[in-house]
């Protein structure tokens, strides 16, 4: 929130001084006011109206309490008085509010003013006393349209309108990974028009909730850094979640969030429609009954460590049958009282280890017998291809998406190799 806008001048007689400042009296209160100002304006006046050499950039300071963001502008020409022209329109925050939008309001300010001294000295010619006059009621107009709609049109004069806007600051996305799977929140095909990226445009048609970053790419035959970054600027303002890729060989267990959906309601009638499956199947599947919230709660409490969705699907087929289990799954995630426990497989034998330290000869052995036509070993090839893996810190999704292999092809290839320890966390 903006608590202050005022613009100041450099004064031939008295220096930088404050010709208007909204609200009155907040930055340069008069003799007779008893109101405190938000802060000691000749202590920072340098910083307000600097010498030339720090015109024309954005200043900003904090005091203790309270953050300016000033663009000082300086003007040469011989029609004004010490062949020179000083002026500054700063914006007042509270030194906690993030900034980065509003420097772009100062900016936008200071150019518009600059443009109108230079057209027809609107700035110098102004003879209005304090706190009256068009720059005063420009601030004031500013001042309430930004705190209270976020954005402002006011019109200058007949060619020229003031149009600002403040668009919200986000925290940054988290890291995207090939493997992650992103699922939209918002219908993305109501936002889209012709004007959009090429690449989003290619994108938005494959993010269902069920492909990966890296099958998106394959699937719109784009490249996959430019699909990633399409995805990052959906994921930045909020449009899409990261979801872990789907399989009945994963493991979920509730977390301590349970109790919520154990007391909620209203949750679990959102839950019972977002997992029913769809009425279109079979006449036999239409006439099936719904599942209810009881035994919603029955069925997420009994997920557990060391149990896989297809196990848990096998002893609960009863139920289960009648709902969508990625939906079942996905739901407890987005509402955070489930979570994955990931596999990761770690190099236990030292003779793997010693061959996966010495990778480089592997992998120049592995060439040299495919360009040669003949037939390697397979658990070495195996071994070549995956000792980058086998560190403990990369996850079956990721070495999966990586290597285009399922989680049972994966699993056979390490059993085969020997000497790798699968840890679930």
């Amino acid at each position: 929130m903006i608590r202050a806008i005022f613009f100041s001048i450099f004064d031939i007689n008295e220096g930088p001084k404050v010709l208007h400042q909204v609200p009155a009296d907040s930055i340069a209160p008069s003799p007779s006011s008893s109101q405190t100002p938000l802060f000691h304006f000749p202590s920072v006046s340098s910083y307000i109206i600097p010498r030339p050499e720090f015109c024309s950039r954005l200043i900003t300071f904090c005091t203790p309490t309270h953050r300016v963001l000033s663009h000082p502008v300086c003007l040469q020409s011989s029609s004004y008085p010490r062949n020179a022209y000083t002026f500054s329109i700063a914006l007042v925050l509270d030194a906690s509010t993030p900034f980065a939008s509003y420097a772009t309001v100062t900016l936008k300010l200071a150019s518009l003013l600059q443009t109108l001294e230079e057209q027809s000295r609107f700035l110098s010619r102004d003879v209005s006393a304090p706190n009256t006059g068009k720059i005063y009621a420009l601030c004031e107009i500013l001042l309430e349209d930004l705190n209270n709609y976020c954005e402002s049109m006011i019109p200058i004069d007949d060619s020229n309108t003031l149009n600002i806007k403040l668009f919200p600051t986000y925290p940054p996305p988290p890291p995207l990974y090939a493997y992650h799977v992103p699922l939209s929140t918002v219908r993305l095909d109501k936002l889209t028009d012709p004007n959009w990226d090429l690449t989003m445009l290619r994108v938005l048609p494959h993010i269902d909730g069920v492909n990966s970053v890296k099958q998106i790419s394959l699937l719109a035959d784009a490249d996959y850094k430019l699909v990633r970054k399409a995805i990052e600027h959906l994921l930045y303002y909020g449009c899409l979640l990261l979801l872990d890729i789907f399989s009945f060989s994963a493991t979920y267990a509730p977390t301590a969030e349970i109790a919520s959906f154990v007391e909620d309601a209203e949750m679990q009638e959102e839950c019972a429609r977002y997992v029913a499956l769809a009425p279109e199947a079979t006449d036999e599947l239409s006439e099936r009954v719904p599942v209810s919230g009881f035994e919603l709660v029955e069925l997420y409490l009994n997920l557990k460590q060391g149990q896989t969705i297809k196990s848990f699907y096998l002893e609960h087929a009863e139920k289960m049958d009648r709902l969508d289990v990625r939906r079942f799954i996905t739901f407890g995630v987005i509402k955070g009282f489930l979570y994955r426990i990931h596999k990761y497989a770690i190099a236990t034998s030292p003779a793997v280890r010693r061959k996966r330290d010495h990778k480089t000869k592997s992998r120049q052995k592995a060439k040299i017998s495919i360009a040669a036509g003949t037939q390697t070993n397979e658990t070495d090839a195996d071994l070549a291809e995956l000792e980058g893996f086998l560190d403990g810190t990369h996850s079956f999704d990721e070495i999966c998406t990586e290597l285009m292999v399922s989680d049972q092809e994966l699993t056979a290839r390490l059993k085969a190799i020997g000497g790798v320890q699968i840890i679930y966390r």
